[in-house]
């Protein structure tokens, strides 16, 4: 690729992110992680042609920016191809492009992130959102069949597979109780209902707990007071403070319990720039005939661009474009799921989530 200036590689990066999102579109409405059969997509990269309901979330919210018209055979696949959802009203882990099953963990936030993108693409014409009603009421009432009042009735996992919550121990990921709560609220401006209301309240109450200064990752009767990247999703897209302006405020939680969590979340999991999962990821995403190996986890680019969204909203733009151009000045274009320090690491690439972050960070920014 030829030498570019910032401006020129943005604009390349914008360009290449509506053809990555548009190949990941696949024809029954299913939105794939990552496309395999692209001549672009690596060849010692693991296959990643899966609908994770909460990536795709986030792709329909970056097509909303892009005018992309993808998002209502989105929607139709969630209600119509999801394996079980129509009985049970809950996203699982993953699922073939025909809405098969692929993992079978309880992610919360799955839902919760789905109701999120219907309220986005339809924020400006709410009854329109009507044609959906049916997934938005499963969807709510599905998230409030499994809550028993402090906690999930189901074993939940969190939003990278590998903590479980269990009743017994009556603890939250409070990065899915904040995609639940706020999913709640949000189905509710389109379809009143005051038990998802009230059971938004009880969540958020559940959130506040686990507040030590920062928000810690799992709270319960045993805490995880590890720092997650993922609870940037407190204040974007999950707000749950007054600092953004859409969405309620909720009573209780402050701007500063929030910014205190991004302050730890640098102190602790950004090294040289790069926003890491959280403290001691080993997590490389490499599979070899069935086997895992682990060679020690890379920066994320979606956490980047998260990090530049939450410092834009917080009024620190200069921060938010330092973060944002981490990313850009160490790929090509394409921007795959984590960047090494290396070259023996190989990556998914390019991930769509990184893509539709990267666009939601180039709006926020003032690029779109």
């Amino acid at each position: 690729m030829m030498e570019m200036n910032e401006s020129e590689k943005i604009s390349y990066t914008i360009d290449l992110s509506k053809k990555v999102i548009k190949d990941c579109c696949v024809e029954n409405g299913a939105i794939i992680a990552a496309n395999t059969d692209k001549g672009y997509y690596p060849k010692d990269a693991s296959s990643y042609r899966y609908v994770w309901p909460r990536d795709a979330s986030f792709v329909c919210v970056a097509s909303d920016v892009l005018n992309i018209k993808i998002q209502e055979d989105f929607f139709q696949w969630c209600l119509e191809r999801a394996e079980d959802f129509d009985r049970k009203g809950v996203f699982y882990q993953n699922y073939h492009t025909n809405g098969v099953k692929a993992g079978y963990q309880f992610q919360p936030d799955q839902t919760g992130s789905v109701l999120w993108a219907i309220w986005h693409h339809y924020r400006d014409r709410l009854e329109d959102a009507l044609e959906f009603g049916e997934l938005i009421k499963k969807g709510a009432n599905g998230i409030c069949r499994v809550w028993n009042g402090k906690n999930f009735s189901i074993p939940t996992y969190d939003i990278w597979e590998e903590r479980c919550t269990f009743p017994d121990l009556g603890d939250n990921h409070t990065y899915s109780l904040a995609a639940c709560a706020m999913g709640l609220r949000y189905a509710n401006e389109i379809i009143e209902n005051k038990k998802w209301i009230g059971i938004a309240d009880e969540m958020e109450r559940q959130i506040k707990e686990a507040y030590r200064g920062y928000f810690i990752r799992t709270s319960g009767k045993i805490y995880d007071t590890s720092i997650d990247s993922s609870l940037l999703g407190l204040l974007y897209p999950f707000n749950i403070s007054s600092i953004s302006k859409h969405g309620d405020v909720t009573d209780g939680i402050t701007d500063r319990m929030i910014i205190n969590t991004i302050n730890v979340i640098e102190k602790r999991v950004v090294k040289n720039g790069g926003v890491y999962r959280y403290e001691s990821d080993r997590y490389d995403g490499w599979v070899f005939n069935g086997n895992v190996r682990f060679k020690g986890a890379g920066a994320w680019p979606v956490l980047n661009f998260w990090m530049s969204i939450c410092c834009s909203i917080i009024g620190d733009e200069k921060k938010g474009r330092r973060y944002y151009r981490w990313v850009l000045d160490k790929t090509n274009g394409y921007l795959p799921e984590q960047i090494f320090e290396n070259r023996l690491q190989k990556s998914v690439s390019p991930l769509v989530w990184s893509h539709a972050m990267f666009i939601i960070a180039s709006k926020f920014l003032g690029y779109l």
